[in-house]
Parts: C-alpha cells; sequence; structure tokens
C-alpha cells in the first residue's frame, strides 16, 4: 500500500488542480455568456442583410460579378478558424479531423485564424497563406485581414472558391465541424431566402435607388461576404467558449472524485498503519 505522505502530497496535488481548474472554467463561463450573446445578435442582421440582398439581385436582373460567376475548382481557399489556446475538449480535434478528410493539401490553400490552426496546418505541410490572431473580443478589424487576403486571390485566379472551416455552434454541450462555401454565389437567391428566414419570393413593391441597382449590389455584396465570415467567426468563438467550459467543468469533476477516491485510500492505509502498531505493542507485551 502507498506510503502515507506519498498520498497526502497527491491528494494536495489534486486539490490545486481542481482549484484551477474551476477557475477557468468560471473564466470560460463568463466568456462564453458574452461571446453567444454576440453569436446571437449577428444573425438579426445577417439575416436582414441577407433579405435585402435578396430583393435586391431580383431588381437588378441580368448581372455579372465575379462573386457570383462560378468557374472550374481548381484550387480552393479556405479559412480555418481554430482556437487561440488549448484546454477546449476536442474542439480542435474534430474540426482537424473534417480539414484533413474533405480538404486535400494539394489543391486548398490556407489562411488560419487562430493559433492552434496555423499549427496543425504547419505540422501537416499544408499550404498557409497568412496567419492571424483572433482575440476573445472578436472584433471585426481582426477578421477583414484574413478576407480581405482571399478575396484579392479569388479576384487574381489564385484561388476558385472561398469556404470557411469553423466549429458551428449549435448550443453549450453540442459544436459540430463544419465547412462552410462562401464564394462564388452561384445559388445566390436560394441561399439568401434560407438565410433571412424566408425572404418573399417576388416583391411587388416600387423602389427606387440612389445610386443605381448595380452600384448597390456591387457595395452589398461585398458587406454581406465580409460579414457573413465575421458571423461563422463569432460562431467559433462561442463553440470555443462554450467548450471550453464544458471541459474544465469535467476536469473537475474528475479532480473532486479522484480526491475522494484518494481519501478512502488514506484513510484505509492510516487504519491498516495503527492496526499494525497494536499488532507490534500486543506481541511485545505477550513476550
Amino acid at each position: 500500500m502507498a506510503n502515507l505522505r506519498d498520498i497526502r502530497n497527491r491528494i494536495k496535488s489534486v486539490k490545486n488542480t481542481a482549484q484551477i481548474t474551476r477557475a477557468m472554467q468560471l473564466v470560460a463561463a463568463s466568456k462564453m455568456k458574452r461571446a453567444q450573446d454576440l453569436a446571437l445578435a449577428g444573425r438579426n442582421y445577417s439575416s436582414r442583410l441577407a433579405s435585402i440582398l435578396a430583393v435586391l439581385v431580383d431588381k437588378v436582373g441580368e448581372y455579372n460579378h465575379p462573386f457570383l460567376t462560378s468557374r472550374e475548382v481548381k484550387k480552393r481557399g479556405v479559412i480555418l478558424v481554430s482556437t487561440e489556446k488549448g484546454l477546449c475538449g476536442p474542439l480542435n480535434t474534430n474540426l482537424f479531423r473534417l480539414v484533413t478528410e474533405e480538404l486535400p493539401k494539394e489543391t486548398t490553400e490556407f489562411v488560419a485564424l487562430g493559433r492552434k490552426g496555423s499549427q496543425f496546418l504547419a505540422r501537416t505541410a499544408r499550404k498557409l497563406k497568412a496567419d492571424f490572431s483572433v482575440s476573445d473580443n472578436s472584433r471585426f478589424s481582426e477578421v477583414r485581414p484574413a478576407v480581405d487576403l482571399l478575396v484579392k486571390a479569388y479576384l487574381d485566379g489564385e484561388v476558385d472558391t472561398i469556404e470557411v472551416a469553423y466549429s458551428r455552434f449549435k448550443n453549450t454541450l453540442i459544436q459540430e465541424a463544419t465547412i462552410a462555401p462562401v464564394l462564388p454565389l452561384t445559388k445566390l437567391r436560394e441561399a439568401l431566402i434560407a438565410e433571412s428566414a424566408g425572404a418573399p419570393v417576388e416583391d411587388l413593391r416600387e423602389m427606387k435607388f440612389e445610386p443605381d441597382p448595380a452600384t448597390l449590389l456591387d457595395a452589398l455584396l461585398e458587406l454581406y461576404l465580409k460579414n457573413r465570415v465575421y458571423q461563422l467567426v463569432l460562431e467559433a468563438k462561442a463553440s470555443e467558449h462554450s467548450a471550453r467550459m464544458v471541459a474544465m467543468k469535467a476536469a473537475t469533476d474528475n479532480a473532486k472524485k479522484l480526491v475522494s477516491e484518494l481519501t478512502l485510500e488514506y484513510n484505509k492505509a492510516r487504519q491498516a498503519a495503527i492496526t499494525q502498531e497494536i499488532l507490534e505493542i500486543s506481541a511485545a507485551n505477550v513476550a
């Protein structure tokens, strides 16, 4: 049986670990609430923007724009949204497994948002155009450079698609690794109607545009694209903090369970030591 001092030291060590994981759980819970609020609030803006754009597409009629034109896919451009830190359960592992299975390294170029993603890409020898950091505040200014870089590559013909690989937020306990297509918007009308929660198929209202509809569409398409990527980043941040809170709660619960088991083992060892001393004293008295 283990030495009493070793068991006491181990109990102390596990209790200290439990205090750390408990503190991390509380911090993650606080950040999770804010991240979830941002993600849910952003959905309303994204839905309204999609609704406006869906109506404008009908009013413009025939219109050629690089974002709306499909072409043969030779090279895929992917924004990989991962976490800056670890200790968030299987969140990154599931995302990286999906990337490995669905995105061949020979035909995919990546822009990484998050340190864990850039480390994964370097480790697996995948082509990384650039990597960026996104703080817990998830400001749009932090996401925009990554989008601009990949949009330029798309317009220059270096990549034929823009996609976002991220952890989709469903609820606090469920985060789903997803690859979301962004460009080209070949089925813009259907996608916008779906995102805008059922925009009318035909808007019969008479409208006047200032400036002309084509100019407005140019501006709105770029705004929609950047907002779409930003919304997915917000979803990924909500997933990150939710997964970390759940992982730290599980770690805290496991530590408490281990302390109980070690305390029981300590009591048994202590009882056995006392019994042994009594037996030794009794044997000495008999002798």
